[in-house]
């Protein structure tokens, strides 16, 4: 057994087809079939369940391929040692996050990161919250940039800052003859919400009391899949929704029919956005890093944790 072996068999199980496990690792089919054929008799244990149709990973081998990602993990953990004797933040970053905050953050601090450590070369994927945190346990990221609270005993949360909600309304809505929004205000409005698996989605009910989305109106079925396809529907008339504060950077703030303000101030009408990673993860110091550029390069309209925020006039964006 070696650490060849290893990827093929977590290829084989990421993939569920030889043939673009074979792509993956670069090489042939056969050669690839012939070596997990070879590790199955070595361990005198079958690792996957072949048919013509499909490729399945028996029980044992998800046992095995927990172990596997294990290994290899810690066999980049030397190599990552290595490097770290010429720059301890040096090597790629693997960093997950959710869509409702990666395209508002990201911009911000790509540059700057860049900047002050040359050397790290951050991978960026954009996926909901269930699926980064399954990744996060499968060894494929190494953190998350995620909004809800993660209570997982092997993960490790960091706080980073809280993210006031500004309401979303149409230009001749009614709340834009208000000064101010309250929880009263948001009582029997037609609520926008993004499709179930984004934490957004249950947040913003949250606000609003909500205990189950509408069941009845022309919206009553609305799945949509990104924050600005429901800015253009609250811009078309259709209703008002929820948006977190580092989206008011977005390109829709402009000629969009669309205003938006902060809420009057209410205990949950935030969310705390925070970096989760493994226990095991052994790269700290590039987590704490790539933690302080964000910090550094947050705008006023979202609270860091531990700071007290010093009162602003409200703002309000057209």
């Amino acid at each position: 057994m070696n650490l060849r072996d290893l990827k093929y068999i977590i290829a084989v199980a990421e993939t569920q087809h030889f043939g673009k496990a074979a792509e993956r690792c670069f090489i042939s089919q056969p050669t690839l079939s012939g070596q997990i054929k070879k590790l199955e008799d070595e361990l005198g244990v079958a690792i996957f369940e072949r048919t013509n149709r499909s490729v399945e990973i028996t029980p044992v081998g998800k046992e095995i391929l927990n172990h596997a990602r294990q290994m290899m993990e810690q066999a980049d953990v030397i190599q990552q040692l290595a490097r770290a004797q010429q720059d301890p933040l040096a090597g790629p970053l693997r960093i997950g996050a959710i869509p409702t905050l990666s395209p508002y953050l990201m911009p911000l601090i790509l540059a700057p990161l860049k900047k002050q450590h040359p050397h790290m070369k951050l991978v960026l994927s954009e996926e909901l919250t269930d699926t980064l945190l399954q990744r996060l346990r499968n060894h494929e990221i190494d953190a998350a940039l995620l909004a809800t609270s993660v209570e997982e005993q092997d993960l490790e949360t960091l706080p980073l800052f809280d993210e006031p909600f500004w309401v979303a309304y149409p230009r001749k809505h009614a709340f834009y003859a208000k000064d101010k929004i309250s929880q009263r205000d948001l009582d029997n409005e037609n609520l926008l919400l993004l499709a179930e698996g984004h934490c957004l989605a249950k947040q913003a009910m949250e606000v609003c009391h909500l205990k189950e989305r509408q069941t009845q109106g022309e919206m009553a079925d609305l799945r949509a899949a990104s924050l600005e396809t429901l800015i253009q529907l609250v811009g078309a008339g259709f209703g008002i929704t929820l948006v977190p504060a580092l989206a008011m950077r977005g390109s829709w703030t402009s000629g969009s029919g669309v205003v938006a303000q902060p809420l009057k101030k209410m205990a949950n009408a935030t969310r705390r956005v925070s970096l989760v990673f493994r226990h095991s993860f052994p790269r700290h110091a590039a987590l704490q890093a790539f933690a302080d550029i964000i910090l550094a390069n947050l705008p006023n309209t979202v609270q860091p944790v531990g700071q007290k925020k010093s009162p602003k006039k409200k703002a309000r964006k057209k």
